[in-house]
């Protein structure tokens, strides 16, 4: 497992992801906005927003 910077977690690939976090807009590079409002930055669908209560929107296709 990588150590990922303070605000990222690794995803199942790995990666450094950034955590979702709360804007007024989506953020540059965010895939999707969760139930609870934060915007993700997930790299796939599955487990996507799954401690935010899900997905409301998808802002881009993901595999």
């Amino acid at each position: 497992m990588i150590a990922c910077g303070a605000g990222e977690y690794a995803n199942v690939d790995n990666d450094c992801v950034s955590r979702p976090e709360q804007a007024p807009v989506a953020p540059d590079g965010a895939t999707d906005q969760c139930k609870d409002g934060t915007y993700s930055f997930s790299r796939h669908r599955a487990g996507t927003c799954s401690h935010h209560g899900g997905v409301t929107r998808w802002l881009v296709s993901l595999p």
